[in-house]
């Protein structure tokens, strides 16, 4: 009996470490086998432009959600975020019978982190094994594909449909169908156009099939009008038992916000997309993911942080890209969340990470501002000051977009200092002094006559901000906030230091002010958040961002003492995730890395929703996809346990500490030179 009990003792310590390594996560591969349509949050599939959310149901995306489209609709009286046509919902019938939830078995579906690729699989009855894929094409902004492929387990008849639907806020929707005949090909194109809510902009998308077979024996494409908002283009197809089918759907949204002649547009690069051909199309799609990819975090003996990681950078890259002169939004192209706007959210939060591993995409959300500063000036004016200053809610316009009932719209002014540090980073980083004197100094120079202004001077010490809604947004209108004077001091004093390096002169009273900003202790030597603070719960971190990024507070004991006080005052609900990852970063440098694994888990875990482990703003939040918190947790990894700096010589590393947990850190293709940074335990 002993023996017998040893000998399978001994089994199954033989079979552990296998079993074990096939439940670890893949760090690149996303699975969901268990999906429960409601309590499902889906997944986005984005190249920077349009994004794609995944649905639980066959043949199903949730929305279409194109960057940079806005009119004014819906909430608060300002500019919103639109859906675009839902051009990727198919319709397939098997011997006449659709194809529906209710209908199907071992329903799974996966994204692939490493090219942007979502595929679900399913068995339709004992009729057939069906997979498809779609992309959101990096290398082709306005364009998608999916890749649909039919088994059948019997002899099948099909009719397969790309439909075009119309979402209801569109109006004055309008459908086209034609064929195009060439020699070697015919092209057919399912076209809708529409006009946003208030006829502002004009919305079109295109489709096509991709078909396998040689030309002349392609199926026949029947067009069907259902209603004035949806369409279809079907064709038929018999399939023999143990065959597999496979096509194509290719097509292209696009806005007036982006192209002059958007509906002509979108045909001619549905019909590009058509002509490239399936294999073309992937291959570079591929590449481009390849490329972004050299940029990469990896972590040693933990893999699903390694995992999670993947999936914020995955996000990170998705909503963002080099030459668009677009920015991302709190909630990316995950859906409407937020109207779309942009906030402090990009160049406190997610732009200090995409500057460390994508230089090229953080000049576009540079660019974004640049192209608005005429905007931010103006906006100074209507408030009484001088310079430039920026919005707390942006949208296409670069004016005011914060609906009127949100205090933090007139009185949130930090948003300028923070569009001024992301523009002097970028120089510090890339050295470039030419983009320093075209496009950095006009929004450096500009937003230090803002804050020269906006201080009221009461004396050596005191040129006091007041009532500004703090960072930590429950406190309005407050007086010196230590965020908002730590940051007009930075901004002040960054302008100096780029006048310095173009040998213009800067006007003086800059450093005059900011020396008198002051910031100000609570008598146990705590940084105060603002001069009515008395200890209360704050909402998102304030004072701890004066250490990073800001560094105005750089001595070691001031930072543990401002951590050890802060931290508790930050309620368990209600919160949102990136505050966590500061804490995160700040004790990794301090050199707890276990205390820094403490808060980088709270930062992000209590926040994920299934099947995806997609981050939501808060805890038990349902608001996915929290871009804001991914780029905070990234930060705690590329600039707290990574140990990266930016400095005016650009990126060094200095001392910090991995979790006990943890092996090794590896960052690479940091920075313009690529560079690649390890820390070890």
């Amino acid at each position: 009996m002993k023996l017998k009990q040893l000998f399978t003792a001994v089994l199954l310590a033989c079979a552990m470490p296998a079993a074990f390594s096939q439940t670890q996560p893949d760090q690149w591969l996303i699975n969901a086998a268990k999906i429960e349509p409601a309590n499902y949050y889906g997944i986005t599939v984005a190249n920077g432009m349009i994004g794609v959310v995944s649905a639980p149901e066959p043949f199903k995306v949730k929305n279409v959600v194109l960057a940079g489209a806005y009119d004014l609709y819906g909430r608060g009286r300002v500019s919103n975020f639109l859906n675009s046509f839902n051009l990727l919902n198919m319709n397939l019938e098997i011997n006449g019978k659709r194809v529906t939830a209710a209908g199907v078995s071992d329903f799974k579906q996966q994204l692939d982190m490493h090219h942007a690729a979502f595929t679900t699989t399913f068995n339709y009855g004992a009729d057939a094994s069906i997979k498809y894929t779609y992309y959101s094409l990096r290398h082709l902004p306005f364009t998608v594909l999916m890749d649909v492929s039919i088994t059948a387990k019997k002899d099948i008849t099909i009719s397969a449909a790309s439909v075009m639907e119309a979402p209801d806020a569109l109006r004055d929707v309008q459908n086209y169908y034609n064929e195009i005949d060439r020699p070697h090909t015919t092209i057919s194109l399912l076209t809708s156009t529409a006009k946003s809510p208030t006829g502002k902009l004009q919305l079109c998308s295109s489709t096509t099939f991709l078909f396998t077979e040689p030309h002349g024996s392609e199926p026949r494409i029947i067009h069907e009008m259902w209603d004035s908002n949806m369409h279809l283009m079907r064709f038929g197809k018999t399939i023999k038992a143990g065959e597999t089918y496979t096509f194509s759907i290719a097509g292209s949204s696009i806005t007036s916000a982006h192209n002059d002649d958007p509906l002509n547009e979108a045909e001619r690069l549905t019909i590009y997309a058509k002509l490239e051909g399936h294999d073309r199309l992937v291959k570079f799609h591929n590449q481009a993911w390849d490329e972004l990819w050299k940029s990469d975090i990896q972590i040693e003996g933990d893999p699903q942080a390694q995992q999670d990681v993947h999936s914020m950078l995955y996000h990170l890259y998705s909503f963002s890209r080099a030459g668009t002169s677009f920015s991302p939004s709190p909630m990316g192209l995950s859906g409407l969340g937020y109207n779309g706007h942009v906030f402090w959210d990009t160049e406190v939060w997610m732009y200090p990470s995409l500057l460390i591993l994508h230089p090229e995409i953080a000049r576009s959300l540079l660019d974004y501002r640049f192209e608005r500063l005429e905007a931010a000036k103006r906006n100074a004016f209507a408030n009484g000051f001088k310079g430039a200053m920026f919005p707390w809610e942006s949208a296409d316009k670069g004016v005011e977009e914060t609906p009127v009932w949100a205090l933090s719209g007139p009185f949130e002014h930090h948003i300028t200092a923070d569009v001024a540090f992301a523009a002097w980073n970028y120089y510090c980083v890339t050295q470039d002094k030419t983009w320093l004197k075209e496009r950095g100094w006009p929004i450096l120079s500009a937003t230090a006559d803002f804050w020269a202004s906006r201080v009221e001077r009461n004396g050596p010490g005191h040129y006091d901000i007041k009532n500004v809604v703090a960072a930590d947004e429950w406190a309005e209108n407050v007086d010196n906030n230590a965020f908002t004077n730590a940051a007009a001091k930075v901004n002040l004093q960054c302008a100096t230091q780029a006048a310095q390096l173009l040998g213009v002169t800067a006007n003086p009273d800059w450093a005059t002010v900011a020396q008198n900003i002051p910031i100000f202790t609570l008598p146990n030597g705590v940084t105060r958040e603002h001069d009515s603070y008395k200890g209360e719960g704050i909402k998102q971190a304030d004072v701890n961002l004066l250490a990073y990024p800001l560094k105005v507070i750089t001595e070691p004991a001031q930072v543990k003492k401002d951590l050890e006080y802060y931290e508790t005052r930050i309620p368990n609900e209600g919160t949102p995730a990136m505050t966590q990852g500061i804490f995160a970063l700040l004790y990794s440098r301090l050199g707890n890395g276990d205390k820094a694994y403490h808060f980088f888990k709270d930062a992000y875990e209590p926040n994920l929703n299934p099947p995806f482990r997609v981050i939501a703003e808060t805890k038990g939040g349902t608001n996915p996809y929290f871009a804001t918190g991914a780029g905070g947790i990234v930060q705690s990894l590329l600039m707290g346990f990574g140990g990266l700096d930016i400095t005016p010589d650009g990126i060094v590393q200095i001392k910090s500490a991995l979790p006990s947990k943890w092996k090794s850190l590896k960052l690479t293709g940091i920075g313009p030179d690529r560079k690649t940074y390890t820390v070890k335990n």
